[in-house]
């Protein structure tokens, strides 16, 4: 296994790896390898929008202390390989179900630096008692409000000069659009607040009708 390391991403031709913080526990029955006597997680593009706009040339960076607030949450499935990455780090994760939370836990009680919090990220006041100002928001969220959802909470506990990464889902935009137009009103919304984009990857062939747009406050 050859490798490369771009800020806690380990990369082996066009699959990506992630450290295990948690040797030998597998999260979503994802491949273990092992090269070194180190022990790598296979980070899946199918399972993980953020490993799919990593692999379409999006350029992550983060250091391994970073906080970061992560919308949408869900079991965990991607908050697991963030926490491989920013292991002296915290992630504070907002899921609003009650279903999909029980995961969240238990996934925290393995891993120090998950904080599981089942709320509703269209209110962010209603966590600003748990959730401090962060270094990256990382929202997932498919709700038609999705781009004014991440601008309240940008404003809230993003710190300045930092980045936020949403994962925009077309057809919870508008059914109608062709997913390009869908793209370029959310990106329009974020402008109008003042937010830089940075970068739009679409996350083809790994998830359809989708892109990461990158901002900066």
């Amino acid at each position: 296994m050859k490798t490369k390391e771009i800020s806690g991403v380990y990369w082996e031709k066009n699959k990506i790896f992630t450290k295990n913080l948690c040797k030998g526990l597998r999260v979503y029955n994802e491949k273990l390898v092992k090269f070194r006597g180190i022990e790598y997680r296979s980070w899946n593009p199918f399972r993980s929008k953020l490993a799919a706009a990593i692999l379409n040339g999006l350029d992550f960076s983060i250091k391994s202390d970073s906080k970061i607030l992560y919308l949408g949450a869900a079991t965990g499935t991607t908050v697991s390989h963030l926490s491989d990455i920013i292991k002296e780090g915290m992630i504070y994760s907002i899921e609003s179900s009650p279903v999909a939370a029980k995961g969240l836990i238990n996934l925290s009680k393995k891993r120090n630096n998950i904080i599981p919090i089942l709320g509703d990220a269209n209110h962010p006041d209603r966590y600003s008692s748990i959730v401090p100002n962060v270094d990256m928001i990382y929202q997932d969220i498919s709700q038609r409000n999705q781009a004014e959802i991440f601008i309240i909470n940008i404003e809230k506990y993003l710190k300045k000069s930092k980045k936020g990464i949403l994962m925009v889902k077309a057809r919870s935009i508008d059914v109608s659009l062709k997913p390009n137009q869908a793209y370029d009103i959310v990106c329009s919304k974020l402008e109008k607040n003042n937010l830089k984009i940075k970068h739009k990857i679409d996350l083809s062939p790994y998830e359809k009708d989708h892109a990461a747009i990158v901002i900066s406050n």
